[in-house]
């Protein structure tokens, strides 16, 4: 039986090599999260029963190769076979969607003027988007959630050197590599200013700035989805938003949080949200997770404020409404939050289980 893991095809993806990906998934579980452009056929329970017809009415489109994905990579190994007995190059996904969940792409933010460059770092099933900014030879990374070689490696090959890492505020979908980074990179860590993790930081407040070659990264405190939310606004054009604004909503306030706690996290948003729509409406907003798969096309997930003005009809409400609004929409609570809160916290990274416990897609944004 032939396999393929994550890394082959994320490049293949990447590459823009023929191939296609068939998810032999129930619907269910494809709704939550799948792979961009894979064919679905919910042909799980048959295969599981070995019915030797389970896709033998599946047309594939020209004679390129098929990789089959399930969520954990087992029933995918029936489906490649009962496709192999037809004569086709057929492939399993080794660890299915789990594993899937740190396949990642990069995709270049222009921006206007000056040497800075800007890549945004997608895990394409996750969700999860972090930066590297480079300038000169220097770089900076923030909200990292991949493997820390993955940014060591992009930015040798940019010519970079790490010396700053920065988080927007405390996750609690993902875990957190940033303290690791910092640690491998020999970078700096800043923080936003709070007394909830054990481990060495250097403090950024509201206000604070940080020279990134030719240009400046400003802290602004932006409470809400956590008390510490803080976003970064880049040489005055650019604004990182983390799990505070999103092109199509606004951050949840209620992770780890009792009633009355989530109602004032909600009102402090509220606040936080005026101050950055102060800001000239062609700012660009460049968040912290997407909800939807990340394609590998190149483009950026991005918008502008004024885009943001136009589409969120929330943000235009009074804050009773406002409040009214956010508390009847939020959405599930993410798997295992508590626990990837605890290891973020501590500043501990588990050496096993870490596609089980961040399996699933992100629930940051409330549309």
């Amino acid at each position: 039986m032939k396999t393929i893991d994550v890394e082959t095809l994320r490049t293949w993806l990447e590459e823009e090599r023929p191939v296609t990906v068939l998810d032999i998934r129930p619907m269910r579980e494809r709704v939550e999260w799948s792979i961009p452009g894979s064919m679905h056929v919910d042909a799980y329970d048959a295969l599981k029963a070995n019915d030797p017809n389970a896709l033998a009415d599946v047309a594939f489109p020209g004679d390129i190769p098929v990789v089959t994905v399930c969520a954990a990579g087992k029933t995918s190994l029936i489906a490649a076979q009962h496709l192999q007995i037809r004569g086709m190059q057929a492939l399993s996904l080794v660890g299915g969607m789990k594993a899937w969940s740190l396949a990642w792409n990069i995709a270049e933010m222009p921006v206007a003027g000056g040497t800075v460059r800007i890549l945004q770092v997608r895990r394409t099933g996750k969700g999860c988007l972090s930066y590297l900014i480079g300038d000169g030879k220097t770089a900076a990374v923030i909200d990292a959630s991949l493997d820390s070689q993955v940014y060591l490696d992009l930015a040798h090959h940019y010519g970079w050197q790490i010396e700053r890492v920065l988080d927007t505020h405390i996750h609690a979908d993902h875990l957190s590599r940033s303290h690791q980074l910092a640690q491998l990179s020999g970078a700096t860590l800043f923080l936003p200013e709070q007394t909830r993790v054990s481990f060495p930081f250097t403090p950024i407040r509201d206000g604070d700035t940080l020279e990134m070659g030719t240009v400046l990264l400003t802290a602004l405190r932006t409470p809400g989805h956590t008390s510490e939310s803080t976003c970064y606004l880049l040489d005055r054009q650019v604004l990182l938003t983390g799990d505070t604004l999103f092109p199509t909503g606004v951050g949840r306030p209620d992770l780890a949080a009792d009633a009355d706690e989530v109602r004032r996290r909600a009102s402090d948003l509220y606040t936080s949200l005026q101050t950055l729509l102060a800001l000239p409406p062609e700012t660009i907003v460049l968040p912290g997770h997407t909800s939807t798969p990340v394609a590998f096309d190149s483009d950026p997930i991005a918008s502008t404020l004024a885009d943001i003005l136009e589409h969120v009809g929330v943000i235009h409400a009074t804050r009773e409404v406002f409040l009214q609004q956010i508390l009847a929409r939020i959405p599930l609570t993410p798997p295992n939050y508590e626990r990837i809160l605890r290891f973020n916290e501590e500043g501990v990274f588990p050496e096993r289980d870490v596609t089980e416990l961040e399996a699933g897609a992100n629930r940051c944004a409330i549309s």
